[in-house]
């Protein structure tokens, strides 16, 4: 099992990554999002997942890409269950 496989059949929790980027491209990449009704981190993503799909790089059990809009109530709610579960679990932090 690597370090990016889910455990215990939970949901994985999505990395943080610090992007450091030129003030005119991250002018440009959020017009571009605005214009696709995207945030620019959901526009970074997408890009980065349509690069890593034509390069044959994409792995087959990254999750999909989350839905436009807003949750679901239901995807509310298994998010909210999946923080109770963690906050109930001792010994993590």
């Amino acid at each position: 099992m690597t370090d990016d496989a889910p455990r215990g059949g939970r949901p994985q929790q999505r990395k943080q990554v610090l992007l450091r980027l030129d003030p005119l491209v991250h002018d440009a990449l959020t017009r571009w999002a605005n214009d696709e009704l995207r945030s620019a981190n959901a526009q970074i993503e997408f890009l980065l997942r349509k690069a890593l799909t034509d390069a044959g790089r994409m792995p087959r059990q990254a999750a999909a890409m989350r839905r436009r809009g807003r949750p679901s109530k239901a995807e509310q709610e298994a998010g909210r269950d999946a923080v109770q579960e963690a906050e109930a679990e001792p010994g993590t932090s």
